[in-house]
């Protein structure tokens, strides 16, 4: 190892002010003049440490953010030193390459590897990670990128299976598909090996598809007519194609293989999940409570007393228990499906157990110390079974499914069908993950399984629940998001249930989970805040849209009374009846009137409406829509009717007046639509284009593939058929 030399830290005080200090400056600031004339008078300093944690100067320099000359100070620096010098690392093992491609200076990267090219397989980090891995990890794209098309195809020395993996793992991370994408095509059998799968299905935003250039598409097309190879398909992400070559190489193992990688790693505290904290947590919680009741039963004096005391305890603990727990989710926010959540359903389902047997299979007085012996036995029996429960959460299918991974979960089900029948902790398939966060696109899926999906559907959880029960459980808040006002989103959850009702065989749609709860019962329980919302949403809205189209109903009630130009004395009719935008005013004013007075009738029935569950999936909508629309029509006309007033007074040379005025006019108009349209857009869409939400339009599981059709035409499978058949 070619350490710094210390000499200068290590001698005094003084020399190190005078020469060290300064030079310390000069490399941090990239001041060439500065640095250059103490090392003309000491040239050895290129050697020298000039940290406490042995840094050299050139150390320094590579490091630097934001000087400008950072690169000619290198260059000029490395004229000085040697090829070793080049190699001094500091008391972190990290040679000034490494140190560079951890800060991202790709230009001080180059200059260090085109004068020495044995930097580029020296790790850093204690020996642990190679400058290549530094520059993924810290997200430096372009360092990574010069670094692997300069690394032989990560042949070098150093480069081990494990530091693959890992380069490969922090590249799908950052986003650095590209290079993921370069690695694998070199090593793919690393995603046997890595958390790489995991990781991508976490991230569906990489699998969006990409825009191709007219040129490359026309190429691509004229390719695939001819047969000629033409690469990957037409929009096709760089992440599909990374899942793709990771995919077919995993397919190679046994089952029991693919299981595992799928299966992801068994949670623990080494991940340092909170989670799992809080599920050990609450395990903790609960024994300490069974401890402290095993050792009150043997306190228990024997009398004819004994087995009450003993029931009463058991009846005194168990209450306790909930009460407690119960306050500790709550405290912590856990949602309905995490872990602790379901480790406090196990342990309390078996208390419970323990509870009945205990309070109806004894009854003798004499039979106290059986009593003991089965309270005992059963609490051993308990911290057994929970201490042997294997979960988990990194389910590489459930991840996908959690986070609307869809494409993911169509490349890897097209190569292997019986994906489709996985279940998660909670025996839960990934179309019940998809309705529990209301990913339609996953759900989609289910159209594609023919009659399979009566047999996916019924599925139920640990809880009991089926499909049904789980669209009609309140969604996560961030997956409604998007939709404005709590009525609209009343309104989506209206439809996933009544989309799923459809889907799930009829005798399925009754059942109660072991809340005793069937599924539209448990939909009203769910969603009674929301309609609260949803009503308090709605009337707000109503009412401030109706204050607005009741003042134009007044402006435009009044205008028509007092026309431009006035009325004549004679006969009470207006002067200019016979000029065109006379005509186009009163028209106008007459339209904006009755439109407003339609927007304030359909604003109040949307005031006075009983607010009942299944008014918010069409009727309250559909009276939204028609009142915005309504209210936006008539603020138009109204614009219209004030502007056109001016042209009717003024003619010929003062006629840039009126039209002044209207650009102007016009101007409040259209800030009002631009604030308030999207949520007629919002109003429309969910109303009119809701029941085409679950209709998928195309196939994306199993299509046809046109390679497939190439590499196997139908007319040479018709040759071998009738050959076949030829007696």
């Amino acid at each position: 190892m070619n350490l710094a030399c210390q000499d200068l830290l290590r001698g005094p005080k003084e020399d190190y002010l005078r020469i060290g200090a300064p030079l310390y400056e000069a490399a941090i600031t990239c001041d060439w003049e500065a640095a250059k004339h103490i090392l003309l008078c000491k040239p050895e300093l290129v050697r020298y440490s000039i940290t406490e944690n042995g840094e050299t100067a050139l150390h320094i320099a590579a490091t630097a953010k934001g000087p400008k000359l950072k690169e000619q100070f290198v260059k000029n620096l490395v004229s000085l030193m040697t090829m070793g010098d080049l190699e001094i690392v500091d008391k972190n093992h990290n040679t000034a390459l490494y140190s560079a491609a951890a800060a991202g200076n790709t230009g001080v990267v180059k200059i260090l590897a085109q004068r020495n090219r044995d930097l580029l397989t020296i790790p850093g980090a204690k020996g642990t990670m190679m400058p290549l891995y530094a520059a993924a990890w810290f997200g430096h794209y372009e360092v990574a990128k010069y670094l692997i098309d300069n690394s032989q195809g990560l042949h070098d020395d150093g480069w081990t299976d494990a530091n693959r993996g890992w380069l490969l793992e922090k590249c799908a991370e950052n986003d650095m598909l590209d290079i993921a994408l370069q690695t694998v095509r070199m090593y793919p059998e690393l995603g046997r090996s890595t958390m790489i799968l995991t990781i991508l299905a976490g991230k569906p935003h990489v699998f969006s598809k990409t825009k191709s250039s007219s040129v490359k598409r026309t190429f691509n097309s004229v390719s695939a007519f001819i047969g000629l190879k033409a690469g990957a398909p037409e929009n096709e992400s760089e992440a599909l194609q990374l899942l793709r070559i990771i995919w077919e190489d995993i397919m190679k193992l046994p089952k029991n293989h693919i299981d595992h990688i799928l299966r992801g790693p068994q949670d623990s505290g080494h991940s340092g999940s909170k989670r799992f904290f809080q599920t050990l947590q609450l395990k903790n919680l609960i024994f300490k409570h069974l401890d402290k009741l095993e050792k009150e039963i043997q306190n228990t004096k024997e009398g004819p007393e004994q087995v009450l005391q003993l029931k009463n305890l058991v009846i005194k603990h168990v209450v306790n228990i909930y009460d407690e727990t119960q306050r500790y989710i709550n405290e912590n926010n856990t949602p309905e499906e995490d872990q602790p959540r379901q480790m406090q359903k196990f342990i309390f389902d078996y208390i419970m157990k323990i509870h009945d047997k205990t309070q109806n299979s004894i009854t003798s007085e004499d039979q106290a110390q059986d009593l003991k012996g089965l309270i005992s036995k059963h609490i051993n029996t308990m911290r057994d079974e929970t201490n042997a429960q294997k979960t988990y959460s990194s389910r590489v299918m459930f991840i996908a499914a959690e986070t609307g991974n869809t494409n993911f979960l169509t490349e890897l089900i097209r190569q292997n069908s019986d994906l489709i029948w996985k279940v998660n902790d909670d025996n839960q398939t990934i179309f019940h993950i998809a309705v529990k966060h209301r990913h339609e696109d996953i759900y989609y899926l289910l159209y594609e399984l023919g009659s399979m999906k009566d047999m996916v559907t019924p599925i139920r959880d640990l809880d009991e629940n089926n499909m049904l029960h789980l669209a009609a459980k309140s969604t996560k808040r961030k997956n409604l998001e998007d939709v404005s006002g709590a009525a609209l989103q009343m309104q989506q959850e209206l439809l996933w249930f009544k989309e799923v009702w459809s889907m799930i065989p009829p005798s399925y749609r009754e059942r109660k989970n072991k809340d005793g709860q069937t599924p539209h019962e448990l939909f009203t329980k769910e969603h009674q805040h929301l309609i609260t919302k949803g009503e308090k949403w709605m009337k707000e809205t109503a009412s401030q849209c109706m204050v607005v189209a009741a003042l134009i109903a007044t402006i435009v009630f009044a205008a028509a009374f007092t026309v431009p130009g006035g009325y004549n004395q004679n006969d009470g009719i207006p002067m200019f009846k016979r000029n065109p935008t006379f005509v186009a005013f009163v028209v106008a004013d007459a339209i904006s009137l009755i439109l407003s007075s339609a927007s304030i009738l359909t604003f109040l029935s949307i005031l006075t409406s009983r607010y009942a569950e299944r008014d918010f999936e069409r009727s309250l909508p559909m009276k939204l829509m028609f009142g915005l629309a309504a209210l936006f029509l008539s603020i138009g006309t109204m614009m219209v009717t004030f502007g056109v007033s001016f042209f009717v007074l003024y003619h010929k040379q003062t006629k840039w007046i009126p039209i002044l005025i209207s650009v102007f006019a016009i101007t409040p108009a259209i800030l009002y639509v631009l604030l308030q349209y999207h949520l007629l857009i919002d109003v429309y869409r969910s109303t009119f284009r809701g029941k085409y939400l679950f209709k998928p339009t195309k196939r994306v599981l199993f299509y046809e593939n046109p390679r497939f059709q190439r590499m196997f035409p139908r007319s040479n499978c018709d040759q071998t058929n009738n050959m076949n058949n030829q007696p």
